[in-house]
C-alpha cells in the first residue's frame, strides 16, 4: 500500500541520517517482517485461511426491511444465528446461514429486530462431541453477560439513533501537551468520600458539584483521562481453589478481574459501568438493557465540555482468557497464534495470543478503533501490550485514524513478545518510557531505588537523567525515540507500587513484610517522603515529552489490602503491588486521604499550572537546554531553559546528604518552584547565589 511505502521510506531515511552506530543497531531492531517478530520457534506463522479476506460488513446491520446478520469463519463446517426475545431465554430462534467465497456466513431476517438478542452457532473439526456454544458477535455493539467466569454472553441488537454531542468533539491537542490522568472509572467514585450518587458508573464519574470525579480531575489541571480498559471485558475469574482447562486458581482469592485487561467485545462499551457495582451478583444477567451506549457517550461529552480529552485503554493483543463463546469458538485456527501441537500462543501472558497479522483480525482492530472515534468521539488509545501487534496492523490503525482525526493520539506498551520504543517512534506512535521511570524512580523499592534516593539504577548515570530531560531522543547515548512527544513520560501506571508506595517502602520508613494496622496513618506522608514524592513530580512535570500521572499519585496514593477484608488474602494487612483482582477500598480513590495530603496535591495542582501556561517545558527544542556543570554531586542537575522570551533555571538535587550551592546566571529571577510550593505565582525574588536542600528542586524565572 501507499502508506506501508511511505513509512518504510521514512524509517530507512531516519535509520541512515543518524551515526553509524545508531544506524546498525536500528536497522537490527527493525529490519525483521511482520510475521518475523515473535519470538516462540514453536508458533505456527501460516495456515490455508490466512490470506482469506472480505471488505463485506460485518455484524448486524438492517437494508430494505431485514436484519441482516454476517460472520466471518474460514475454517467452519456450518453456522448459524440464534435470536432470542429475551436476554434469559435458553432457546431462540434458529437460522442457517450461508457462506460466500471469501467465507462470510450470512443470514437476513424479515424485520427490524431492534431489542433482540443473538449470538452465533458454529460447527468446526475444533470443536468436539457435538458442542456447539453460543457465540458473541465480534462485531457486537452492545452486549449482555452473564455473570460467571465463563461469561456467556448475548449480543444486544440496538436501533441506530442520532446522538446529541451538544457542539463537542474531539479534543485535538499536540501530543507535546498532553498531561495524562491514568485512571479507573470505577474506582474514581466508588469510596463513599467520592460523594457520588451513582458510584462507580460512568454517570457517577461526571457527576458535577461531588468532590470526587470530574470536578475533582479538572481541578488537578490534566487536560486528558485515559481510562482502564472499558471495552466490555470479562470480570470474573475462575472459582478459588478451583480448576477450568488445567488451571488451578491459587492466585486469586477475590475471583474478579477488576482492571479490566480481558477483552470480551472490541466495540461495546463495559456494562459493569453502567450498573451499581456494589451490588454486584453471580449468576444474573447485566448490561441487557443496553443503557452503557449512552452513558459512555454522556460520559465522554462531560469531560468533552470541560476540555479534557478521552483516552481509551484497549487490549487487541488477547481476548479473555476462560470465556465459552468467543473467538476461540468461532474460528481458533484463524484468529489465533498456536504452536505446533495445535495450542494457543501465550506471550501475553493470558492464554490465547491474537493473530494479528490475519486479515481479517487486523480488519476488526482496524475498525474498532475508527469506530470507537467516530461513535464516542474517542480522542486516543492506549494499546496494551503493543509488541504483540504485527508492524503492518500498528501501520494501518495510525493512517486509517489520522484520516478521520490527525490528532488522534497513540501510545501503547513498546513490550510483550519482544521490546522495540524504537520501532514505534520511528511509526509515529507514542510510548511509555519505562526509561525514565526507573531511571528517576528506580526499578523495584527493595534494591533498584533510582535517582530521587540518590542512588543510580541499572546503566543510568547523570548523562542519562540529562537525556530525559529532553524526551529520551536518539540522538543521545540509549534514547529512543525520533521525536520527543512520542515519549510518554511517567514514574507510575496502574501496574506495580504506586509512587507513594514505593518511596514509603524505599526510604525504609515502611516495612512491607510488617502489619499495618492504622491505613490513615500510613497514608500520612512524613516529611522525607513528601520531598521525594515532590522532587519525581517536578522531574517529570518538567521533561520534554508527554507526561502521565496515576490516579491518586497527587496524594502519593497507598494500596493497602485491609486486615479485615473477607478473602483469604496473602497481603492483608500489607501494601499490594498488583492490585488487578480487587474491586474494593484497596484501589478506590480515598478524597480523604487527598485532604489528608493536600500539600502534595497543591504542588501537583501547581506543577499542571506550570507546564500549561509555559511553552518551554513542552515545545523547547534540544538547544534551548543548557546544562550547568556541576562539581562532586553527581545527583545534583541544573540547566537553562530558554524558550522565545521565558528565560528559567531548573534545579535539583537528589543528595540525601549533601545540600548543593548553584550559582545563577546574572538577573533577578523569580522563585515558581521551591520545596514546599510550586505553581506560576512568584514566592520569592532572588539572585546571585542558592543553596538547594537535600533532595529538593527549584524552577526560577528570570524577570
Amino acid at each position: 500500500m501507499k502508506h506501508s511505502i511511505i513509512i518504510l521510506a521514512a524509517i530507512v531515511f531516519s535509520i541512515f541520517t543518524k551515526n553509524n552506530a545508531l544506524g546498525e543497531n536500528l536497522f537490527i531492531t527493525d529490519k525483521t517482517t511482520s510475521k518475523e517478530i515473535f519470538t516462540s520457534d514453536s508458533f505456527v506463522k501460516d495456515s490455508p485461511s490466512d490470506k482469506i479476506y472480505s471488505d463485506k460488513k460485518l455484524g448486524v446491520f438492517f437494508e430494505d426491511g431485514k436484519t441482516y446478520f454476517r460472520l466471518f469463519t474460514p475454517n467452519a463446517q456450518s453456522v448459524s444465528v440464534v435470536v432470542f426475545n429475551k436476554v434469559d431465554e435458553q432457546n431462540g430462534t434458529e437460522y442457517s446461514m450461508t457462506r460466500d467465497d471469501n467465507a462470510v456466513w450470512e443470514a437476513a431476517v424479515d424485520g427490524e429486530l431492534f431489542g433482540k438478542f443473538y449470538g452465533f452457532k458454529i460447527t468446526s473439526n475444533t470443536l468436539h462431541n457435538g458442542n456447539r456454544p453460543l457465540c458473541l458477535d465480534p462485531y457486537a455493539k452492545a452486549v449482555a453477560t452473564y455473570n460467571t467466569y465463563m461469561n456467556p454472553r448475548k449480543g444486544i441488537i440496538i436501533k441506530p439513533e442520532e446522538y446529541d454531542w451538544e457542539g463537542t468533539d474531539w479534543q485535538k491537542r499536540d501530543w507535546r501537551d498532553l498531561i495524562i490522568y491514568e485512571m479507573h472509572v470505577r474506582d474514581m467514585t466508588a469510596d463513599v468520600s467520592s460523594g457520588a450518587e451513582k458510584p462507580g458508573t460512568y454517570k457517577g464519574l461526571v457527576e458535577k458539584g461531588k468532590t470526587g470525579g470530574i470536578d475533582y480531575i479538572k481541578n488537578l489541571g490534566v487536560n486528558s483521562v485515559e481510562l482502564l480498559p472499558t471495552q466490555e471485558f470479562g470480570n470474573c475469574e475462575i472459582p478459588y481453589k478451583d480448576s477450568v482447562d488445567e488451571k488451578f486458581n491459587t492466585w486469586n482469592p477475590y475471583e474478579r478481574n477488576h482492571w479490566g485487561y480481558m477483552t470480551a467485545a472490541f466495540f461495546a462499551p463495559d456494562a459493569y459501568y453502567s450498573e451499581d457495582g456494589n451490588n454486584f451478583q453471580w449468576n444474573t444477567w447485566s448490561g441487557a438493557e443496553a443503557k452503557q451506549v449512552n452513558d459512555f457517550k454522556d460520559m465522554v461529552k462531560a469531560f468533552h465540555k470541560e476540555g479534557i480529552g478521552v483516552i481509551m485503554d484497549v487490549v487487541y493483543n488477547h481476548i479473555s482468557e476462560y470465556e465459552l463463546g468467543n473467538l476461540k469458538q468461532i474460528d481458533k485456527e484463524y484468529y489465533f497464534r498456536l504452536n505446533s501441537s495445535g495450542g494457543f500462543e501465550a506471550q501475553s501472558g493470558c492464554g490465547n495470543d491474537f493473530k494479528t497479522e490475519s486479515p481479517m483480525a487486523r480488519r476488526m482492530i482496524v475498525e474498532s478503533v475508527l469506530y470507537w472515534m467516530t461513535e464516542y468521539k474517542v480522542d486516543g488509545f492506549r494499546f496494551d501490550l503493543g509488541k504483540l501487534l504485527d508492524w503492518e496492523t500498528i501501520e494501518e490503525i495510525i493512517y486509517q485514524a489520522q484520516k478521520i482525526n490527525p490528532d488522534v493520539v497513540f501510545v501503547c506498551e513498546p513490550w510483550g513478545g519482544g521490546y522495540d520504543p524504537m520501532g514505534f517512534s520511528l511509526r509515529g506512535w507514542g510510548v511509555w518510557n519505562d526509561q525514565i521511570r526507573n531511571g528517576i524512580k528506580g526499578e523495584n523499592p527493595d534494591n533498584g531505588n533510582g535517582w530521587i534516593f540518590g542512588k543510580w539504577y541499572g546503566n543510568n548515570s547523570p548523562q542519562r537523567i540529562k537525556s530525559y530531560v529532553n524526551g529520551t531522543l536518539i540522538g543521545d547515548s540509549l534514547g529512543l525515540f525520533q521525536k520527543k512527544e512520542h515519549s510518554v513520560n511517567y514514574l507510575e501506571s496502574h501496574d506495580g507500587y504506586t509512587l507513594g508506595d514505593f518511596i514509603r517502602i524505599g526510604t525504609g520508613e515502611l516495612d512491607p513484610d510488617i502489619e499495618i494496622t492504622d491505613i490513615d496513618a500510613n497514608a500520612k506522608l512524613t516529611p522525607l517522603q513528601m520531598k521525594l514524592n515532590k522532587l519525581g513530580a517536578l522531574f517529570l512535570f518538567t521533561s520534554q515529552g508527554m507526561t502521565m500521572i496515576q490516579a491518586g499519585q497527587e496524594f502519593a496514593r497507598s494500596k493497602v489490602v485491609p486486615i479485615d477484608v473477607k478473602v483469604d488474602d496473602p497481603l492483608k494487612g500489607r501494601i499490594d503491588h498488583n492490585t488487578y483482582d480487587k474491586d474494593n477500598q484497596v484501589n478506590y480513590i480515598n478524597y480523604k486521604h487527598a485532604q489528608l495530603n493536600k500539600e502534595l496535591v497543591d504542588y501537583y495542582k501547581g506543577l499542571t499550572a506550570l507546564r500549561n501556561t509555559y511553552d518551554a517545558f513542552r515545545r523547547a527544542d534540544y538547544d534551548d537546554v543548557k546544562f550547568m556543570d556541576v562539581k562532586y554531586n553527581p545527583f545534583a542537575l541544573g540547566y537553562t531553559l530558554n524558550y522565545k522570551k521565558d528565560n528559567f533555571v531548573l534545579l535539583f538535587n537528589a543528595s540525601p546528604d549533601r545540600t548543593q550551592e548553584f550559582t545563577l546566571p546574572k538577573g533577578k529571577y523569580q522563585v515558581l518552584v521551591n520545596p514546599l510550593k510550586a505553581g506560576v505565582e512568584t514566592l520569592d525574588l532572588i539572585d546571585g547565589i542558592i543553596v538547594v536542600p537535600t533532595s529538593s528542586g527549584y524552577v526560577l524565572k528570570k524577570k
